[in-house]
């Protein structure tokens, strides 16, 4: 609930407007039931006990990277389903990936976490308990979010929306916007949907190929949205929001990273003041694509940089576990 809402909800119990927030205080801060909220009178947390419910994520899985110290999480939810998150560790603070479905129904061609389509979105507050379980699990304090993990969230716009506002919240998890990152593969109108909100968050767009053709391959959503409609609706969200576009672009070996896909993306975003993370692809055996080399990888950026185009190729984290999305929940429908 947001805060409004519960104080809605204590009214009609007769309930003072601050005990309210008392308890939304707690919720951010991930406890699992109202016995830890120790500042209600035991008589009111019982009555609440008996009322109300708090649903909270289980841990399945956790993997550690001896590498970096990277972690991933598998959690079940409440109907039995699975997700992900994963926790990266940086100098200036702590970054969770999390998950915004069980499943995706994109279909893009190098992700594990579309095969078998989408199962269901996840509700805001599934979203916000993949942030505070990872946090209390790894015992680390989270900086910043990116809704990079399985799902596409614009797919699950209110209830991503919804999640934004609870985990934003100064009396809740008090994450501000600038500290998020929602990646979409290009949902068009959902974009300008999400340009008219004014949100201060950065705006992601797993771009993966400059042309049509090429993307089309890599991303059946190119067929309802081509190229050229999702450069616009980029354009029209600067426009509107003042805030830059960074375009995710996975290299993968033979498709996306020749010297003529460096120079069509350079043609398409040289003077937009864009950002270009490339990264090596993350081998999926379902899918039988294959990563970009370090050389390649290293010239396109070259290419990119001098036709004047900023692009960052970014550091593997979790190499040696199931860092791609999907993976960890692909294993455990394998086994069942």
């Amino acid at each position: 609930m947001l805060p409004a809402e519960l104080a809605a909800e204590f009214a009609a119990l007769g309930l003072p407007g601050y005990r309210a927030r008392q308890v939304f205080r707690w919720l951010g801060r991930g406890v699992t039931g109202f016995d830890e909220m120790t500042d209600l009178p035991r008589a009111l947390r019982e009555t609440l006990d008996g009322a109300y419910d708090i649903p909270s994520l289980k841990m399945l899985r956790r993997q550690t990277s001896a590498l970096d110290g990277t972690e991933k999480f598998l959690w079940e939810l409440p109907d039995g389903e699975s997700v992900e998150t994963v926790l990266m560790r940086y100098k200036h603070g702590n970054s969770v990936c999390i998950s915004s479905q069980v499943g995706c129904r994109m279909g893009c061609a190098f992700c594990a976490s579309t095969i078998g389509g989408k199962i269901r979105d996840l509700t805001a507050s599934e979203m916000l308990d993949e942030v505070l379980r990872t946090g209390i699990a790894a015992g680390a304090e989270i900086s910043n979010i990116v809704l990079m993990g399985i799902g596409e969230p614009l797919d699950n716009f209110d209830n991503v929306m919804r999640f934004l506002t609870l985990v934003n919240d100064p009396e809740g998890a008090n994450i501000g916007m600038r500290h998020i990152s929602l990646s979409t593969c290009g949902l068009v109108e959902a974009i300008d949907k999400l340009a008219g909100l004014h949100l201060q968050l950065t705006l992601s767009v797993s771009l993966h190929a400059p042309d049509d053709e090429t993307r089309s391959l890599l991303m059946p959503v190119n067929a309802a949205y081509g190229v050229d409609a999702l450069y616009d609706a980029c354009e029209r969200y600067f426009r509107v929001t003042g805030r830059r576009i960074s375009f995710e672009y996975a290299m993968v070996r033979g498709v996306n990273d020749t010297p003529r896909h460096a120079r069509l993306l350079a043609q398409r975003l040289r003077g937009t003041g864009s950002h270009v993370n490339l990264i090596r692809l993350n081998y999926v055996p379902e899918r039988g694509l294959e990563p970009s080399d370090e050389d390649t990888v290293r010239a396109f950026a070259k290419a990119l940089g001098d036709a004047g185009v900023t692009a960052t190729v970014r550091r593997r984290l979790g190499s040696d576990i199931d860092a791609a999305c999907g993976q960890l929940r692909r294993g455990r429908m394998r086994k069942t």
